[in-house]
């Protein structure tokens, strides 16, 4: 039988580094949504360094959720939860079986929002305007551009191999997110700046 666990090595690098932020920004329980988990060892290792979280990871591809659920898994974990078919365009969340219907604490997503059309953006700040609760708070992490600062030739470089591979995707600029975040009630509060020229952003309701 074929091994479904997969790897990314960027996921590695930087799955330490995240989960220092969402130690600092998030309470000590909850409950976590993750948005396009991809392989799935994001939500293995938060599930791990956040023992008081109950953590929900959903991908848009069908073909990745059995490496997801291997990762969690592998590790022995009781509070990830079997992952499931999510597509943030989709109208409802998830895609497929019953919709949500209790609020999640945080929601996180990270390294779509370059590899997706624009539209994506959009969904992703509606579903998490549904589905967060009063007081969560919407994470994503990933390069960004910024206007009034000079970009990295790295990020550059990244952007317009992106473009290349798919003219509708491509590095945003975080004016343009937070603009779209503010159309459904949620401001960008946080900015922390990552390894490798990326960042993580935090969103919640205006207050």
């Amino acid at each position: 039988m074929q091994n479904p666990l997969t790897s990314s090595l960027a996921a590695e690098r930087n799955k330490q580094a995240i989960l220092e932020v969402l130690r600092k920004v998030l309470p000590a329980r909850g409950m976590a949504l993750e948005i396009a988990a991809g392989t799935g060892q994001h939500a293995a290792w938060f599930g791990a360094g956040l023992p008081g979280w109950i953590w929900q990871p959903t991908d848009a591809d069908p073909q990745s959720l059995a490496g997801i659920a291997a990762w969690s898994t592998q590790a022995g974990l009781t509070n990830v939860r079997g992952p499931l078919l999510l597509d943030v365009t989709a109208p409802r969340w998830p895609s497929a079986g019953p919709a949500f219907t209790e609020p999640f604490d945080a929601i996180y997503c990270a390294n779509m929002l370059h590899i997706a059309p624009w539209a994506a953006c959009a969904a992703l700040m509606r579903g998490s305007a549904r589905h967060l609760a009063l007081d969560g708070a919407l994470l994503t992490y990933g390069p960004y551009f910024e206007d009034g600062m000079a970009a990295a030739d790295s990020n550059v470089a990244f952007d317009a191999s992106l473009r290349e591979r798919d003219p509708q995707w491509g590095i945003r600029r975080i004016e343009d997110v937070a603009a779209e975040a503010r159309k459904v009630g949620l401001r960008l509060q946080q900015r922390h700046r990552m390894p490798a020229n990326n960042l993580l952003l935090v969103f919640s309701r205006a207050q």
